[in-house]
């Protein structure tokens, strides 16, 4: 019965299908859960992702054991909220990625030789993906670079993309040359043109500043977290050594807090060496 399954814990994702079959019964369910549909959703999926991310860079094995559950709550979502429409069903969706990694994996799943480099495979992997681009009736090298994506990360891919068909600098000193430029004009612009004009120019810049992430090896978007995780820990330390003096930020003045994050930063260095 349907109540039992509901309520066995040992009954895996059956379980967790008809738990969200039952939040979503017209007659029976959850009226907020019955409200949804695959938009408004989707920012709770995008959500759920960056916080298995955040567990991960944190080492939290435990949270993370919970945030993959939200995850995978959000594919359960929307699989039924495809089921309910005709579009697909969360079998079909296994059935699917499962066929993908099959056909993408010949060297283990077929007859093809294991015995390739890791560029080899990286360059068979990307040729299986344009074929099935091609299925797909994508025309363009740039088609099927989800929208979606963080900017940054997008950037990275729409250049990755480009630069397989040989639209791409041949080296990082034109990539650093075009960053001088592209600040240069973003200094022009702020002083002679529009606020529209400017953020143009501020954008060109940033698309740049990943092409040469990409140039240098480097993820744009993880050194970006790396960054913002490294200024969450340092200003930290500068509010914990004002509370230390009875002061807070807004008390103090730009030259105090400048002067603690400079003590801030020599420690950490000492530390790390």
């Amino acid at each position: 019965m349907a109540q039992d399954l509901i309520h066995d814990p040992e009954a895996g994702i059956e379980r967790l299908l008809e738990i969200m079959r039952r939040l979503r019964d017209p007659q029976t369910g959850c009226p907020w859960d019955i409200e949804q549909d695959f938009a408004s959703i989707a920012p709770y999926t995008i959500e759920e992702a960056y916080e298995v991310a955040d567990a991960i860079a944190r080492s939290d094995w435990a949270e993370l054991e919970g945030e993959l559950g939200d995850l995978l709550l959000q594919t359960v979502y929307h699989t039924e909220m495809g089921s309910e429409a005709g579009h697909f069903t969360f079998q079909s969706v296994v059935r699917n990625i499962s066929d993908k990694m099959v056909a993408r994996h010949p060297h283990v799943f077929g007859d093809e030789s294991r015995d390739k480099s890791a560029e080899q495979q990286t360059a068979d992997w990307e040729a299986i993906k344009a074929r099935e681009r091609a299925g797909k009736a994508q025309k363009g090298a740039l088609d099927g670079v989800a929208v979606g994506l963080p900017a940054l990360l997008r950037a990275y891919k729409l250049q990755k993309r480009a630069a397989r068909v040989g639209f791409d600098w041949p080296d990082t000193a034109e990539v650093i040359a075009k960053i001088a430029e592209e600040a240069a004009e973003l200094v022009e612009a702020r002083d002679t043109l529009s606020q529209a004009e400017t953020e143009e120019e501020f954008g060109d810049l940033m698309f740049v500043m990943a092409n040469l992430g990409r140039h240098l090896g480097l993820d744009p978007e993880a050194a970006l977290r790396a960054a913002n995780a490294k200024f969450t820990r340092r200003f930290a330390g500068v509010e914990a050594q004002l509370a230390a003096r009875g002061k807070r930020p807004e008390d103090s003045t730009l030259e105090e807090m400048d002067a603690l994050w400079d003590a801030v930063k020599a420690r950490e260095r000492e530390t790390a060496t």
